[in-house]
């Protein structure tokens, strides 16, 4: 299958950005004990450096669904391809609830469960598998009712203990539901919001069957539209975001109140910015080729293998700082800890970028090499879901 450029390099750029957050969260200092959006106790730099990468999971979601899509026309197969979708999709739930949360919590008690973005796909392609016969115009109008909608499921008018919205309410919104024996499943990307992001990534699809020329300009209209219409509701401040702005010290921190929308669940307003900063890097990246791009469509091809290997790098290292700080195994607290001990661990900001940046280089010959690998052994198809 013939790949799309614009979509490997969008993907790699995003996942080098991500990495920079989950560093953030093993790493920094006060990752722990402070919020880096609380604009009571954050500083800029903080503030942008978790902000920046909120870009990365609607971009994931939706080339998720697009990526559907064009594996879905491709095959002119509709059985295969459900049958494709309902597969992938329990894979990736299974593999998140074990693997990828044993990389994150290195818990091997597995007190905590996080629902994290690779379910939230695996859920969505478990969707799209029952309505891959609508039309697309129907899937796009389904997505889009929820996007701008589903910010109204907690004004529901039923009491908060009453079973209804018990059920529903984990459906729509982030929640910790008690396992009992001390464990907790927690919901930090809420299906339903993040399904509308896939069934418009599916429907987009079909703009790329079009000249480059022609969705360059497509992508680049509707990313400005996007993020203007996010400007002006998040402007007039009454819905489109459970977080309203406030004027804050001074004009900096009034700027970043605007900025500081909710992406669990994400709002309206996140959804409408960061997608249509999303087709702006689309729009851009049509057609062009440089060393820099050359180098992001390495990890944009093989992202699963590129966010697996992330977390336990990531991970390892967090521990071979502790060692090095003077911590002992004794000291490690699980859980929604991280393993991290109680107390100013880890590195500042600064220390945290180099990390960063580390990182991202070590994992390219690996996602090089997983890349040639997977290109060139087509015939293995249990390589479709790595």
């Amino acid at each position: 299958m013939k790949r799309i450029h614009s979509i490997d390099i969008t993907r790699g750029i995003v996942m080098i950005i991500m990495a920079l957050d989950h560093v953030r969260d093993l790493i920094h200092t006060t990752s722990i004990t402070q919020s880096p959006t609380d604009l009571a106790t954050t500083s800029p730099f903080l503030f942008f450096t978790r902000w920046v990468t909120y870009l990365c999971a609607p971009v994931f979601v939706f080339l998720s669904g697009t990526s559907a899509f064009l594996s879905f026309t491709r095959s002119n197969n509709f059985a295969a391809s459900r049958r494709f979708l309902w597969t992938r999709g329990v894979w990736l739930i299974a593999l998140d609830l074990t693997v990828i949360n044993f990389a994150l919590w290195f818990d091997i008690h597995f007190n905590v469960f996080l629902f994290n973005v690779v379910s939230a796909i695996g859920f969505g392609y478990i969707i799209l598998g029952l309505v891959l016969k609508l039309s697309g115009k129907t899937i796009a109008i389904v997505g889009l009712l929820i996007v701008f909608l589903h910010n109204l499921a907690p004004l529901i008018p039923l009491a908060e203990t009453s079973t209804f919205k018990k059920l529903l309410m984990p459906f729509f919104g982030p929640g910790a539901i008690p396992l009992g024996g001390g464990k907790t499943f927690v919901i930090g990307y809420p299906p339903v919001p993040w399904l509308a992001v896939m069934l418009l990534g599916f429907a987009s699809g079909k703009l790329f069957e079009r000249e480059i020329s022609d969705r360059k300009k497509i992508f680049y209209k509707t990313g400005l539209g996007a993020i203007l219409l996010s400007v002006l509701i998040r402007f007039v401040n009454i819905y489109g975001d459970a977080a309203p702005w406030s004027t804050q010290k001074n004009s900096l921190y009034t700027f970043l109140s605007f900025l500081d929308i909710t992406k669990y669940p994400p709002s309206l307003v996140y959804c409408l910015l960061f997608l249509g900063i999303m087709f702006l890097i689309l729009s851009a990246a049509e057609g062009l080729q440089n060393k820099f791009t050359k180098i992001a469509v390495v990890y944009g091809k093989v992202p699963l293998f590129y966010f697996l290997l992330h977390f336990f790098i990531i991970h390892i290292l967090m521990f071979l700082i502790l060692f090095w700080q003077g911590y002992r195994v004794s000291d490690f607290v699980f859980g929604f800890n991280f393993g991290r001990p109680k107390g100013m661990s880890g590195l500042s900001l600064p220390g945290v970028y180099l990390t960063w940046a580390g990182v991202v280089a070590l994992l390219y010959p690996l996602c090089l090499w997983y890349g040639k690998y997977k290109q060139t052994h087509p015939e293995k198809k249990w390589l479709r879901y790595l």
